[in-house]
């Protein structure tokens, strides 16, 4: 007779060990980690993991590791330089079009390598009212922002209320017209993603766009494809978000079952994002030249529908920008030498009028 009990989200060192995730024996040093970074696993997830197996990729992005107390002297606290592209509390504004709002500092699970772990976590708070019709405000004021992205933390943790109280102010910016949420409830909690949040997110005349972080294809299961296909049912478009990580998904057999299994869960592969100078996150960066040696090896095996950008979000606010391999290089004035996804190079000549 089993005693009803339903797996519970684990949020401390002792959590982990309780189930068997850990060692006891590295307790200790798992809550020195624990009072500088949260953590946060949900049921799902855990039960990816295979316990006993130091290699899992799932453990890997999720259980903690002495090795993000190190810190890099290059790593920064602020890595992608949103405090100085701030005009507004919550508020980012780096591409002209384009403004990101932070509505929550919490996630449903707290991923090792996160790039804004030392804002998020247990206790910082979501955006206030006021910050958030400040925020309002400001893209008011602004006619060239297009689109909004909603982000954190996980803003889909919030109640449907809340998301649909967020989406209708934005939605009532008239040349607000594209609204992107950011987040990993599809895969770390499915569950929550009942048709109450995907039709909270949903506004008449706007074009909703959902962006999905998994990093490895046993992420998306039968029950994160299902709170996937939800969203769509409610008119949202997917795209995918994932983090290239050592130990998790740099290599070309991963890489290309992830994306498959995205465009099998209708979302789009969009972006691979090379990691970001995060404190204490070494250990999972790739360099940039396997990184790219990865995406010709993708290009050469998968179509374009299944092939995501590799981007690099340059430090200090400077923004996101695509370093996959050239495929091109310029040999003369109008003559160029192109690499098929062979590895097999062409020349090609541009073949223009005489006015050009």
């Amino acid at each position: 007779m089993t005693s009803g009990l339903q797996p519970r989200r684990l949020t401390s060192p002792q959590d982990l060990v309780e189930a068997g995730l850990a060692e006891p024996e590295r307790l200790r040093e798992l809550e020195a980690v624990a009072r500088r970074y949260a953590i946060g696993l949900t049921p799902a997830l855990a039960a990816l993991i295979r316990p006993g197996d130091p290699a899992d990729p799932i453990a890997r992005q999720f259980v903690p590791d002495p090795r993000e107390l190190i810190r890099d002297p290059a790593e920064r606290d602020d890595p992608i330089g949103d405090d100085a592209m701030s005009p507004v509390k919550g508020l980012v504004h780096r591409y002209p079009d384009r403004v990101l709002i932070k509505l929550v500092a919490v996630c449903a699970v707290y991923c090792r390598f996160c790039f804004r772990r030392e804002q998020v976590g247990p206790g910082s708070g979501s955006l206030s009212a006021a910050d958030f019709a400040a925020a309002l405000d400001y893209i008011r004021a602004h006619a060239g922002i297009w689109e909004v992205i909603l982000t954190g933390g996980d803003p889909l943790t919030l109640s449907p209320r809340r998301i649909a109280e967020a989406t209708q102010a934005l939605a009532a910016i008239d040349h607000v017209k594209v609204l992107r949420w950011h987040t990993r409830l599809p895969v770390a909690a499915p569950e929550r993603v009942s048709k109450a949040v995907a039709r909270a997110l949903m506004a008449e005349g706007k074009t909703t766009v959902v962006a999905v972080h998994a990093n490895h294809p046993r992420e998306l299961t039968e029950s994160a494809r299902f709170a996937c296909r939800r969203l769509t049912a409610e008119g949202a478009m997917l795209v995918s978000q994932s983090v290239l990580l050592k130990g998790v998904n740099d290599d070309p057999e991963t890489l290309i079952d992830l994306m498959r299994a995205f465009v099998e869960a209708r979302v789009k592969p969009y972006y691979l994002h090379h990691g970001d100078l995060a404190p204490g996150t070494t250990h999972w960066r790739v360099p940039i030249a396997r990184g790219q040696e990865l995406m010709r090896a993708l290009r050469a095996r998968l179509s374009g529908l299944a092939t995501p950008t590799y981007m690099l979000d340059i430090p200090g606010g400077h923004g996101k920008a695509p370093i996959g391999p050239q495929w091109i290089q310029c040999g003369g004035d109008r003559e160029h030498v192109v690499t098929d996804p062979q590895g097999i190079q062409h020349v090609y000549t541009d073949r223009l009028g005489a006015d050009s």
